[in-house]
């Protein structure tokens, strides 16, 4: 069953029930009301015929006395102690075969003769020979009748034009419920069957539901298109990045068999390159599943640290592994919430990559304020050209080619740092000059807000 016929179908099933139970009510309060308005005029008549009754002599005509009171359309029964008919006086033939029928505890009886409902109020009397007596006085309700029949009438009239009032809204409704999702579900179908990520026209100002829906969805769209075109991407530039040093092995592994058995210069020539070009690769394969396992949620250890400490011990681990100078310049302790093995593996990949493009020494300094702390790495190579400072933190890029060769760079270093300062809630500045070098300046707020990636 389709969301529309379920919005109509419920919608006027449950307006049908909500008038329905209205209708009743307000047509049995309206008969209680009316019955009980005849039930006070009557019985007052009926006290006073009761008054009249009891000083009446035996010289007096109990009938006269009876017609006297009797109600119009109506009549009044004497019934003796055993229930036997002793006197009837009645304005109306058709009361003769009429027997009312009084419930425990009830002040009166509401009966019907030929559809017309009859009120009947039975009391107790003395009669002239002293017997007590009951006095049944009997009126029917015709214009109570009557009114009772057009209620019903107006009732029924509006119940139909509600419900119809009804069906044509829970109609409307339903359309304009239904016409954002049948245009989503068109527009999936379309992107599905077109392969593009299409979109649905939103209100820019919408402000209810439909249109946060319509919204939501266009920006999961655009992020699978986002998703898809990097993946894209990642994808051809990784097979691009792989198939070079596999040439290069390939080429090497032929001119080996060709001749290197026979020379060794070339046999050792060719061993050294395919040693090369295969630690590339698997250094380039292990940098690859460091971005792949960056996608999923990771455990944070956030801890407070002394980044004084901890950089000084990167930088000798540096000094010793590559026998170079790494310059360290503090103002004293500077203590962080952080994570240790994070941050630690960031400066390391930012360390490499400026030993791996200077030749100089490399200066690390650290300054705190009241936002946050800086840690400033600074090398003295050839520089960044400004127009290559946005893309250096894409994956593959490199500003040069030739020199990324004969350094072992994969393009993927700076990707991966710039995806770890993401996790430490961390910033990435890139500060470049041609011809005297780069600085990139690491900021860990004071307040960090922990994100899971």
């Amino acid at each position: 069953m389709k969301l529309n016929t379920k919005i109509h179908l419920f919608s006027t099933l449950l307006t049908l029930l909500i008038i329905g139970l209205m209708n009743i009510g307000v047509y049995f309060l309206f008969e209680d009301m009316a019955y009980d308005s005849e039930y006070n005029q009557l019985s007052t008549d009926v006290d006073s015929m009761i008054t009249a009754l009891s000083k009446m002599q035996e010289k007096d005509d109990p009938a006269t006395i009876l017609r006297t009171y009797i109600p119009t359309s109506g009549g009044i029964r004497i019934l003796d102690g055993k229930g036997e008919l002793q006197l009837v006086v009645q304005s109306v033939e058709e009361l003769t075969t009429y027997q009312p029928y009084f419930e425990q505890d009830e002040r009166y009886s509401i009966g019907s003769l030929e559809g017309t409902p009859v009120l009947t109020i039975s009391k107790p009397v003395i009669w002239q020979n002293g017997e007590v007596v009951e006095v049944q006085t009997m009126k029917q309700l015709i214009d109570v009748g009557n009114n009772l029949d057009f209620l019903r009438l107006i009732l029924l009239g509006v119940t139909v034009a509600g419900m119809l009032l009804m069906m044509a809204s829970s109609v409307t409704l339903g359309k304009i419920i239904t016409r954002p999702i049948n245009k989503l579900i068109n527009t999936m179908f379309h992107s599905r069957i077109s392969g593009k990520y299409e979109k649905i026209a939103v209100r820019p100002n919408g402000k209810d539901e439909i249109a946060q829906m319509g919204i939501a969805f266009n920006e999961m769209m655009e992020q699978l298109e986002q998703n898809f075109k990097k993946q894209e991407q990642f994808v051809s530039d990784a097979s691009h990045e792989l198939k070079t040093p596999l040439t290069v092995i390939e080429s090497y592994a032929k001119l080996l068999s060709r001749h290197g058995f026979s020379n060794t210069e070339i046999a050792e020539e060719s061993v050294q390159a395919i040693i090369k070009e295969t630690s590339r690769m698997k250094e380039m394969v292990s940098q690859m599943l460091v971005l792949a396992k960056s996608n999923g949620k990771q455990q944070h250890n956030f801890e407070l640290i002394d980044v004084n400490v901890l950089v000084e011990e990167t930088l000798k681990s540096m000094r010793t592994g590559y026998d170079r100078n790494f310059i360290l310049k503090v103002n004293g302790p500077s203590y962080v919430n952080t994570d240790i093995e994070q941050l630690r593996q960031l400066l390391f990949i930012i360390l490499d990559n400026a030993r791996k493009y200077s030749e100089k020494d490399i200066k690390t300094t650290i300054s705190e304020s009241e936002e946050g702390t800086t840690i400033s790495i600074m090398d003295y190579g050839d520089g960044i050209p400004k127009e290559d400072l946005d893309r250096i933190f894409d994956r593959f890029y490199r500003v040069d080619e030739a020199r990324n060769r004969k350094t072992g760079g994969t393009g993927l270093g700076m990707a991966i740092a710039k995806d770890i300062a993401d996790r430490l809630c961390a910033k990435l500045t890139i500060q470049s000059t041609v011809g005297f070098g780069t600085t990139i300046h690491i900021f860990l707020p004071s307040n960090q807000i922990l994100m899971d990636f």
